[in-house]
């Protein structure tokens, strides 16, 4: 079995490749059919017609929080947050960007007229982020206050366009840092299209952590720690795909973080929980058939993961295939449709 290391997963991206925006219409993105022996390329909203009656879609319905808060501390300094988690009695676990860390127990002074209180690292003390104790309602604040938490290769602040483009339309569980990006190509009109063609649909939970834009930045890509992140695959779900199975559909995960959750249901017989599974070249899937997926990231351990599922060989070809015909990358970007390697 081959050895990849994690220069194995780099390539050369022309900056105005990355989507700064989205497209018109969601559906109107440009989609990569990758099951065929060539590339095709299509539109999104071709994808009712590679579907089987009675396949399941399974979508992650987490919520983008607008989790950036800017404050300052006791001696002026400006200070950054990205809340990661909401715990409970107001304390959330965030990153810091400040060019001093203040120590702990000091409060800061946030924009909106709140304060969040240093109480020291999580999940441990030396850990990479940091635990506050808010003075209102978590969510509130954020909902109030916050910012929607846009990638960092998006160079623009956050508008009304991203308060609406940067969420599924079916967004429902609030706690995600990063949209589910796959599914930001589904509108109204194409999931009424995808019912009407008998496609089934149902949901899990990931909620989608910072952690996910971190390149890896070990060579031996065993050796790099995974983020953790929280889950949930209801038992209606369970259901639906013990359904499919009898009759013989597929199952297709919409992105990344819905793989990541149900073969982590899979592997360890948790259907809630926290997971910090870490799938490359040689992971043995054992639910998901097919994958609906973004362009990601050089060095990523997304694109590792995609690479797991339809081939390493397949997934540069088709990466080769995206740059040469200028599709648009990362989270605002195009999409493909793959198929598990046998």
């Amino acid at each position: 079995m081959r050895i990849f290391t994690v220069g194995d997963f780099d390539f050369a991206l022309p900056p105005e490749l990355i989507a700064q925006h989205p497209a018109s219409e969601r559906s109107a993105s440009r989609l990569l059919d990758g099951t065929g022996a060539q590339p095709t390329d299509r539109i999104f909203r071709d994808l009712p017609a590679l579907l089987a009656p009675g396949d399941l879609l399974v979508f992650n319905d987490t919520k983008v929080v607008k989790a950036r808060l800017f404050g300052e501390k006791p001696t002026g300094g400006k200070v950054e947050l990205l809340i990661e988690r909401v715990l409970h009695g107001h304390e959330v676990v965030a990153h810091m960007k400040v060019s001093k860390k203040p120590p702990i127990g000091t409060p800061l002074a946030m924009q909106g007229g709140f304060s969040a209180t240093l109480l020291g690292r999580w999940p441990h003390e030396n850990g990479p982020l940091f635990r506050f104790r808010l003075s209102d309602e978590p969510h509130a604040m954020m909902e109030r206050h916050g910012h929607v938490p846009l990638p960092p290769y998006i160079e623009h602040g956050d508008t009304a366009e991203d308060v609406q483009r940067y969420q599924t339309v079916f967004a429902k569980n609030p706690g995600a840092v990063a949209a589910p990006t796959a599914a930001l190509h589904f509108d109204e009109a194409l999931l009424a299209q995808l019912d009407a063609r008998g496609v089934q649909r149902a949901n899990v939970t990931l909620h989608v952590g910072a952690g996910t834009f971190q390149p890896v930045k070990v060579d031996d890509i065993a050796q790099h720690k995974m983020h953790s992140e929280w889950y949930e695959v209801p038992a209606q779900t369970q259901q639906a795909i013990a359904d499919v199975r009898k009759r013989g559909g597929r199952v297709i995960a919409v992105g990344t973080t819905t793989v990541r959750t149900l073969e982590s249901w899979a592997s360890t017989g948790q259907a809630s929980g926290d997971t910090a599974i870490f799938i490359t070249p040689g992971f043995q899937f054992r639910i998901v058939d097919r994958l609906v997926t973004n362009f990601h990231l050089p060095r990523s351990t997304l694109l590792m993961l995609v690479s797991a599922f339809a081939g390493y060989d397949r997934i540069m070809g088709l990466y080769r295939h995206a740059i040469a015909h200028r599709y648009r990358f990362f989270s605002y970007g195009d999409a493909m449709l793959l198929m598990k390697a046998s």
